[in-house]
């Protein structure tokens, strides 16, 4: 099972060289180079110019790295998809995607490009309209030519759209949440939690971090450095649980146990479904030791 970790994935403005240059040494497993909300409209052109040079300059090691254009709607989105097509970095993150046609085009686009294949596309989900069609758009992952991979949750944007309070535990927006982690996993798509704003409040971001993974969210995206250590620890799995979860996996990899729904593991009786999520804990363990 080849599993990539995306526990914490840091959001850095494409206008700012320095915090690009930093982005190759932090501890993370993804970095969104972005020409979006962290570039003002008379910086745009600079910015896509000094990201794409950077992703052709590479140096990110093991991290994944993410180039955020601009949305379909605005003035950017043609050229900046077109210049980060040509850079070939590791995705392509698109703005406010509301229907699966949107991610047909963008495929559409990059195919006509010649870009490289491995280059993803994921999508940003912060609309009501979004919500209504995620099962759809999740479908898109169906697709070869869409690319689609991923989902990352704009929360910010949710709220404003919506008029839902940013309160502890995020109760207003916990069904959409789930709806949208829902039809990843139906689909196959990574699902990437929104970020937490409040740099300053360590706890809150900690309980925030711990939501997410009870949710089900493979990561989060941040927005600062000092985020990355509590969202790696949140999301990778303890010692105990990747001991647990090897012995889940011998106890049914056992001769006797080959073909057995259920076994008993230290006088509890687990499924064998359970032994395919300790699979997943094992893989994930092992990448990141490889980090």
């Amino acid at each position: 099972m080849t599993i990539r970790p995306r526990r914490s994935v840091l959001y850095m403005p494409g206008s700012n060289a320095r915090a690009i240059e930093k982005a190759r040494t932090l501890p993370v497993d993804g970095v969104i180079l972005d020409l979006e909300d962290a570039v003002a409209p008379d910086a745009k052109e600079a910015a896509r110019k000094q990201v794409t040079e950077a992703v052709k300059a590479g140096g990110f090691g093991p991290r994944e790295v993410f180039i955020r254009v601009n949305g379909i709607d605005t003035p950017w989105h043609a050229d900046d998809l077109s210049a980060a097509a040509h850079a070939a970095p590791d995705a392509i993150l698109v703005p406010k995607i509301s229907s699966p046609e949107a991610l047909e085009m963008i495929g559409r686009r990059l195919l006509d490009m010649g870009t490289d294949h491995r280059t993803r596309v994921w999508a940003m989900i912060e609309t009501p309209l979004a919500i209504f069609n995620i099962l759809s758009i999740a479908a898109a992952a169906r697709d070869s030519e869409a690319r689609l991979t991923g989902f990352v949750l704009g929360t910010n944007d949710l709220a404003k759209e919506t008029r839902a309070r940013i309160v502890p535990g995020r109760a207003p927006m916990l069904p959409w949440l789930t709806t949208c982690i829902a039809a990843a996993r139906v689909h196959g798509v990574v699902v990437l939690d929104g970020v937490y704003n409040d740099i300053g409040n360590a706890e809150g971001f900690a309980a925030e971090c711990a939501q997410a993974v009870d949710l089900g969210f493979d990561g989060k995206t941040l927005v600062h450095p000092n985020q990355i250590e509590a969202c790696n620890n949140a999301f990778s799995p303890t010692a105990e649980e990747v001991a647990q979860a090897r012995k889940m996996i011998a106890a049914f990899d056992l001769p006797e146990n080959k073909n057995k729904g259920v076994v008993s593991i230290d006088g509890r009786m687990v499924e064998r479904m359970h032994a395919e999520m300790a699979r997943r804990i094992v893989a994930i363990a092992e990448a990141i030791g490889r980090k």
